[in-house]
């Protein structure tokens, strides 16, 4: 049942909302002042707190302060009852973090109406992640919010795709955001001439389509597991939701995606400036300082190396026997192993 606390100094006010309240099916605690309702909320633990303002002992402002500084009491809907319904006084309790304001008198509906829908927005919170409000809190304001989200990310139901088995498609609306809890996927845009190039390639813990959070419009490539993949999804009306609720993750997002957007550019600079030798040398750095489990490996196969690298297969197929020749590499199938790496990092033609 969920639980209410009312704290009000006028008994008859008090007396009224509690029976109001009851025969609602809630149930409710009461208090006479400011500070008997802390003591009261602490005691109690309830799901929303209903508090007067002019009090003695302590004021409603005061109330909402104490009640502040409890770590499990931060994420409960706060709604102020009072007769003053000036502007200055309804700015600062929304200053103080109070979540609704009700002006004495109201009726049976405007009270039940405003508990009803402060508890439906606290109840967004733990949507899809079975998580109280206040842990949430805690996990999005940790240092380090992405891999807490990842936690949660991983709680939701799961879909597996197969090797070469496609996500999403170039041109599809977009409808949420994915979290890679194994696997990896490249991303991919096919050109006029029909040649693929790959916009990017990611791994265990990353996150697809960030840019959503700027978006809404259709997806601009193509996503295609590079082998056996486990996806989590977000939908984006919840992740609006999340991101309403905690903009720190929102920022975090927006790190990532500028990132992104240097990673390509770099990409492109690359394509327009460095020779063949460089622009397949640098890729297969890169691809071994982020995606080899050894250090040293990297598996792939000579159609997605020269979509990295913006070259033909042939081109790459020439270029890895000469660096196999010169002893830089070592290649055993679709699995290329560098030999020289400092030899490849530092190469300029």
């Amino acid at each position: 049942m969920t639980k209410v606390l009312i704290i009000e100094d006028n008994d008859d006010i008090r007396e009224n909302v509690v029976e109001i309240l009851e025969l609602s099916g809630y149930d409710v605690a009461a208090a006479e002042n400011g500070k008997k309702g802390v003591e009261a909320a602490l005691k109690h633990k309830p799901d929303i707190v209903l508090c007067d303002i002019m009090m003695p002992e302590m004021d409603g402002y005061d109330v909402l302060q104490a009640l502040n500084t409890h770590p499990d009491m931060q994420a409960t809907p706060f709604i102020f009852l009072t007769a003053k319904a000036e502007r200055t006084d309804v700015r600062r309790g929304m200053e103080l973090g109070a979540d609704d304001y009700l002006t004495k008198p109201f009726d049976d509906t405007e009270l039940l109406r405003a508990i009803e829908s402060r508890l439906k927005r606290k109840q967004v919170q733990q949507l899809f992640y079975g998580k109280s409000a206040q842990q949430l809190n805690e996990v999005i304001t940790k240092k380090d919010g992405l891999a807490e989200l990842k936690k949660l990310m991983l709680e939701r139901s799961s879909k597996t795709y197969k090797k070469n088995q496609h996500i999403h498609y170039e041109g599809d609306r977009v409808t949420g955001i994915y979290f890679i809890i194994s696997g990896k996927v490249k991303t991919v845009k096919m050109t006029e001439d029909g040649r693929e190039l790959i916009t990017g390639i990611y791994k265990t813990d990353d996150y697809l389509d960030v840019n959503i959070i700027l978006s809404e419009d259709k997806y601009t490539d193509t996503a295609v597991a590079l082998e056996e993949t486990e996806l989590s999804f977000l939908p984006t009306d919840q992740l609006d939701k999340l991101l309403y609720l905690y903009p720190d993750v929102g920022a975090r997002f927006i790190t990532l995606l500028a990132q992104n957007i240097r990673e390509k550019e770099d990409r492109l600079m690359q394509i327009a400036y460095s020779s063949v030798r460089k622009r397949i040398a640098e890729t297969l750095v890169k691809l071994v300082t982020n995606h080899s489990t050894d250090g040293k490996s990297i598996k792939i196969s000579r159609d997605d190396l020269a979509a990295l690298s913006g070259t033909s297969p042939e081109t790459v197929s020439r270029t890895l026997t000469d660096f196999k020749d010169e002893g830089i590499i070592d290649k055993q199938a679709s699995t290329i192993t560098l030999v020289k790496p400092e030899r490849l990092a530092k190469m300029k033609n």
